[in-house]
């Protein structure tokens, strides 16, 4: 296949790059910058710019496109920022597909658990009503946005959990274990939805060639609590794990990013992979972690 890549520099696209090129298909990414080699292709999703004949000899689109939750304080202009940026790509997009004369037949595109919002004590399918709260609206409005394409076109939005690799949300976790800083985060009962970095762009793979479309859960098949996360990492690292930080200080000090990103509950199950016949790597949050620290990546 061809596989046209937006977001490609970051910790997930590197990887699915890496894994469709070691499967053999052609990639070709899009880059906000002057193309500097011959499967680069530029473009300016901020001014909604994409030349559209680009997608003519196009199997398929995956896009990562999206400014980072995980910077800290949320303003008010990053938050315009974290859905503009989410919109402004996928309509840039949606728009190329509509104006082309042939078109990729699938759209792959980026999403998220914070969908569904806090949500303790549910088990939450594809077929899990939506949250409230920041994150779970920035979603709604980024799927509106993929359900844009012209019709013909397959689009599956992948709404993806905790991705267990170096350089994503696990980084701030590693270095403060590292330094002996480990700590459960609120009462570590709150389920944090996770997938190994490996899983989740062999999950993108699978559905390039699946019959799925609509949401998918990209998240790994056994459940995990945050206590049971951060109380692995600091064991694997062989360093304490005797702190708490509470729940108030989380909410005082990281403020609204804080209360979405590290207290929510989202038993998060990937039931679509799995009755699509999808087999993950890794099926526990161990081994993830096993996998992250013995790759340096």
């Amino acid at each position: 296949m061809t596989v046209l890549v937006s977001g490609a520099s970051g910790m997930i696209g590197r990887e699915l790059v890496r894994q469709l090129r070691e499967d053999g298909h052609s990639v070709r990414t899009l880059v906000r910058r002057q193309p500097s080699k011959p499967d680069e292709v530029n473009w300016a999703p901020q001014a909604g710019i994409l030349d559209e004949s680009v997608l003519e000899d196009v199997d398929a689109v995956v896009n990562l496109s999206g400014a980072s939750i995980s910077r800290i304080p949320w303003t008010s202009r990053w938050k315009r920022e974290i859905l503009q940026s989410r919109v402004q790509a996928t309509r840039t997009i949606t728009d190329a597909l509509t104006r082309a004369r042939t078109r990729p037949k699938t759209l792959l595109n980026a999403s998220a658990v914070g969908f569904y919002g806090n949500r303790p004590g549910e088990r939450l399918t594809e077929a899990s009503p939506a949250g409230t709260g920041f994150l779970a609206e920035v979603v709604r409005r980024w799927e509106e946005t993929a359900a844009l394409a012209p019709e013909g076109v397959r689009v599956v939005t992948l709404r993806t959990g905790l991705v267990v690799g170096r350089g994503g949300a696990f980084e701030p976790i590693l270095l403060a274990s590292r330094a002996g800083l480990g700590a459960r985060m609120g009462t570590g009962g709150q389920h944090w939805p996770w997938i190994s970095l490996h899983d989740e762009a062999a999950a993108i793979r699978h559905l390039l060639t699946s019959r799925l479309s609509g949401p998918v859960n990209l998240a790994g098949p056994v459940a995990a609590t945050s206590d049971r996360a951060t109380r692995t990492v600091a064991r694997r690292l062989r360093r304490w794990y005797s702190f708490v930080i509470p729940e108030r200080a989380i909410s005082l000090g990281l403020g609204e990013a804080g209360r979405e990103l590290l207290l929510p509950s989202q038993r998060q199950v990937p039931q679509k992979l799995l009755d699509d016949g999808f087999r993950f790597e890794h099926e526990t949050i161990e081994q993830a972690i096993d996998a992250m620290l013995d790759r340096g990546a």
